[in-house]
């Protein structure tokens, strides 16, 4: 029995198959965009990297460098890097527990907190559960670390093709990641609860935006189209 069982080795590459598949390439063309503001704003091609690496959300990269070319005070653009991503801590908390089984120390958790982003959350949710527990953790591995490493090598390439690209094309590839992420979506989506959330996350998000401001409008919205889908599955569970 355990000879049938996949590798480690095995796993991390169908992490990495994956990814290469489509999604490492849909936000990899997305930091391209990044790659190219860090050389518009005067900073060294290893800076546009290296944000890649460490930050590793492209909105939170925009304010990042914006933010530095405007003068504004470092405590500042931390703060307001670090508000921007604050949308990405519901999806950490939601992953992590299906990685806990292998991932329990401390540090291994804040790496696997560290990789999430909106195109790597996704997959997951939509992979790991069908896979044993004791495979999760080196298969989001080899899928989160071929994500991070194409988006350092687009990040580069934008950096040093910047000038090339014309500002409407460069939106465009900022936008790629939010239309892949509802595509997922959608494409996961199994019942009226997923419909409902995926809805009403559009339907509330002007409003969220008004109320809460561009830092916290994901959260509430999700918060309440999360909620709203929650409740709605629980009514049907107890129905039947």
């Amino acid at each position: 029995m355990d000879s049938q069982r996949p590798s480690t080795r095995t796993l991390v590459l169908r992490g990495v198959r994956d990814a290469l598949a489509l999604p490492a390439w849909v936000v990899g063309l997305s930091l391209f965009a990044v790659g190219s503001l860090a050389g518009e704003t005067g900073f060294p091609g290893g800076t546009a990297v290296l944000s890649t690496l460490l930050i590793w959300a492209g909105p939170a990269q925009v304010i990042f460098f914006a933010g530095i070319a405007a003068g504004t005070a470092l405590p500042a653009v931390a703060l307001a890097v670090g508000l921007s991503s604050i949308r990405l801590l519901p999806m950490a908390m939601s992953l992590l527990p299906l990685l806990r089984e292998q991932a329990r120390g401390t540090w291994l958790q804040i790496l696997v907190a560290h990789y999430v982003t909106v195109t790597v959350w996704v997959e997951a949710q939509r992979n790991l559960p069908t896979l044993p527990p004791e495979q999760r953790l080196p298969y989001y591995l080899g899928f989160a670390n071929t994500c991070i490493g194409v988006c350092a090598v687009t990040s580069y390439l934008g950096y040093s093709l910047v000038g090339a690209l014309p500002l409407p094309l460069a939106a465009g590839l900022l936008f790629l990641t939010p239309v892949f992420f509802t595509l997922s979506l959608a494409a996961g989506a199994r019942g009226a609860s997923d419909w409902l959330a995926i809805g009403s996350g559009f339907a509330l998000a002007p409003l969220s935006s008004e109320l809460a401001g561009k830092n916290f409008d994901l959260l509430l919205t999700g918060l309440v189209g999360g909620t709203a889908a929650y409740v709605l599955q629980k009514a049907r569970g107890g129905a039947r």
